[in-house]
């Protein structure tokens, strides 16, 4: 089955208007995500450390605020997400996407590239939360969706300190879940497969495409879009009472 033009996609009516903070919105899944969120009506900031990308895919869409930060600087990050709460007078959803896979083995690992790692990949998931909570808890409630991976269900190779840290973050949104629940702050984890975007064609031979293309339950890539469809639903009223399980867009990779 052909992926759906935009035109055709499914419409959430209780999106329009709704203040969406997406990390690492500038290029990939992420940027697939403010665009699905902007042609839903919501109002969407973004965040990236690739500050020309992210100027470039803001300009595309009316509205759309870009501030680039490197999430592994924790102040940098709690002052951006302040000034953005206070320019949209609150933040509805919070999707913390960015990542970063790059491969690795266990003979390069120090305690240095532990921390910087975990910092990349794991630890801004908490602290931006940290830092929408106490508004969504005063506004009635919210939405956070955290960005975990098939990698380490897969047990992919050379990927140790990544599949470690989307590993925790499942366990993350557990624990939130249940904190948060009795404010109406629903916390779920996206686990996408392999999606074709330019970062993972770099890591991917055709041959190597058409092996995990073999392994799905389904042909075909997914593609941004098709996260995006994903997220919009968890984000929107439609999915009141769905929370605290990870949701897979994985074409049945296994």
């Amino acid at each position: 089955m052909a992926l759906l033009p935009a035109e055709d996609r499914a419409v959430y009516p209780s999106l329009k208007g709704k203040r969406v903070l997406v990390t690492g919105g500038a290029t990939g899944i992420g940027a697939g995500l403010v665009e699905a969120f902007a042609r839903a009506g919501a109002r969407v900031a973004f965040l990236d450390i690739n500050a020309e990308a992210g100027a470039a895919h803001a300009a595309q869409f009316e509205g759309a605020i870009f501030r680039p930060c490197d999430l592994r600087d924790l102040a940098l990050l709690k002052t951006t997400i302040d000034s953005i709460d206070a320019e949209f007078g609150g933040i509805d959803v919070l999707i913390n996407n960015a990542a970063s896979d790059d491969r690795h083995t266990i003979d390069e690992i120090t305690p240095e590239y532990w921390d910087e790692r975990m910092a990349t990949n794991l630890r801004h998931l908490l602290f931006a939360a940290q830092a929408v909570v106490p508004g969504m808890r005063a506004r009635g409630g919210g939405v956070i969706l955290n960005f975990g991976s098939i990698s380490w269900h897969l047990g992919l190779p050379e990927l140790l300190l990544y599949e470690t840290a989307k590993a925790g973050i499942e366990g993350m949104t557990r624990a939130m879940a249940r904190d948060f629940g009795r404010d109406n702050i629903r916390v779920s984890t996206i686990v996408p497969g392999n999606v074709q975007t330019p970062r993972q064609e770099k890591w991917y031979t055709p041959e190597g495409e058409a092996e995990i293309v073999a392994a799905q339950c389904l042909d075909g890539r997914i593609q941004p879009a098709d996260v995006a469809a994903l997220v919009l639903f968890l984000a929107s009223d439609d999915a009141r009472m769905c929370t605290g399980h990870d949701y897979f867009i994985d074409a049945g990779w296994r």
